[in-house]
């Protein structure tokens, strides 16, 4: 039976909390190096750093959607595990600021550092992971690509809050510097006010939003979950069957992404560093300079967010939905390469607005596609958390070899801006390969 149509504001409220959810994974994108430098990284080793991240995602968000497709509470399905990974991911935001507050020497600093970096993002995981397996089970095709629009503009308004967050409190007059090895409290501020802003948004999705139940769910999504949800049968679907069953999309949009994470893995990783020494050309960590860079790569990073919230509006203009992605991903590229060459803090809000284009078809059109081809493959939830292996796999293998590339190009950092730029056209190119059937983006 085909799904009901949802009114916008249904459509809203499932994904509303991914807002606050957003806000913690922008903190996280924008000051992990900023962090891990301030308490003594060497740049070649940053990308270090930033295996733990995508690794925990590869473990937590499968596991969390293949429970989750076995589960049914008076709360629901998926909303258990939202509102236990945004507890979590509140408590965590609180700790790993103060990473060099507590007088511990610089090695032990940034154990706790990575260990706090490791829970922070199983949390965002475990948090983040429900929202799309909700529109997954309770939008029907054709208000798929609104839905995950809606998403996508709420990514990236809460992105745009926590990349700005940093500016914003040294622009109140809280401390931008501190002590050799400690975190500035304009960063700190800022991961204490994103924590409380998440756990509103997740309450106001808990409280908003109802699932259905086991019977309503069999009606609306066929008998092959239903039966997951209620457990009636023997389970047979381990993770390598679902894989080895997968579609072929699912596989040939992996390709793309694969390109596409990893050249947003080294903006992350680089962006800092490369600010610091193309705008305020310093290198030296304990500087108020290298702070102020650090801050603008916020403002920056919220650039890119409002670059992708305009590009998202043009997207649907598109006829084809290939074209739409590939166009925004050597739109991003360009962008990337031009980072470097741009000495002007003002001026760099340019190419960081083209590098939004290719943020906004990330983040909306892979899994339109995917769940379009999902469509009669049952257990939506688990393939959506091995889906996820797309994302976080390229950005292992980045994190792996930042380091290598880094010394490759120079060691110089702004050149990693020219390795994504190309990623992300080789990412274009494989567009081409993707089977565009059910995925079209005027539905």
């Amino acid at each position: 039976m085909q799904k009901p149509d949802l009114s916008f504001w249904k459509l809203w409220n499932l994904s509303f909390g991914f807002f606050g959810v957003q806000i913690a994974y922008a903190l996280q994108s924008a000051n992990i190096s900023r962090i891990f430098a301030t308490l003594g990284a060497d740049p070649h080793s940053l990308s270090y750093f930033w295996i733990l991240p995508p690794l925990m995602g590869i473990l937590v968000q499968p596991i969390v959607g293949t429970l989750s497709d076995k589960t049914w509470t008076r709360f629901g399905r998926r909303i258990p595990y939202l509102f236990v990974g945004a507890a979590c991911t509140v408590l965590v935001m609180c700790l790993l600021p103060n990473a060099g507050s507590f007088g511990m020497a610089v090695g032990t600093a940034m154990i706790f550092g990575l260990v706090a970096l490791m829970f922070l993002d199983t949390s965002i995981n475990m948090a983040m992971q429900p929202f799309k397996m909700l529109v997954g089970d309770m939008v029907n095709e054709e208000q798929k690509s609104k839905a995950y629009s809606i998403q996508s503009f709420l990514c990236n308004a809460g992105s745009i809050v926590g990349f700005a967050f940093p500016f914003f409190f040294t622009w109140l007059g809280i401390k931008n510097v501190a002590a050799k090895g400690v975190v500035p409290d304009s960063v700190i501020w800022s991961f204490y006010i994103g924590a409380a802003i998440l756990i509103l948004c997740v309450l106001y999705t808990t409280l908003k939003v109802k699932e259905w139940n086991p019977q309503e769910y069999e009606k609306y999504n066929g008998t092959q979950d239903a039966d997951t949800i209620k457990e009636n049968k023997k389970d047979s679907s381990n993770w390598l069957t679902l894989l080895g069953n997968a579609p072929a999309t699912f596989w040939k949009v992996g390709l793309v992404q694969f390109f596409s994470w990893a050249a947003f893995m080294y903006m992350w990783t680089y962006a800092t560093g490369t600010i610091a020494e193309t705008v305020w050309n310093t290198t030296d960590v304990t500087s108020k300079a290298y702070q102020d860079a650090g801050d603008w790569v916020g403002i920056l990073f919220a650039v890119q967010a409002v670059g992708s919230v305009i590009w998202a509006v043009v997207l649907p203009q598109f006829k084809n939905a290939k074209m739409a992605y590939a166009v925004s991903l050597v739109l991003g590229g360009i962008g990337f390469a031009l980072v470097p060459f741009v000495h002007n803090q003002y001026l760099q809000f340019v190419p960081f607005l083209l590098i939004g284009c290719g943020w906004a078809a990330m983040l909306a059109m892979p899994f339109t596609f995917v769940t379009n081809a999902l469509q009669g493959y049952g257990h939506m939830g688990a393939y959506l958390g091995l889906f996820n292996g797309t994302i976080c796999v390229p950005q292992i293998v980045a994190a792996l070899l930042g380091g290598t590339i880094l010394s490759a190009v120079g060691s110089v950092q702004g050149h990693m801006f020219m390795v994504a730029g190309a990623c992300l056209v080789i990412g274009a190119l494989c567009v081409s390969v993707i089977n565009e059937k059910k995925a079209g983006l005027n539905k």
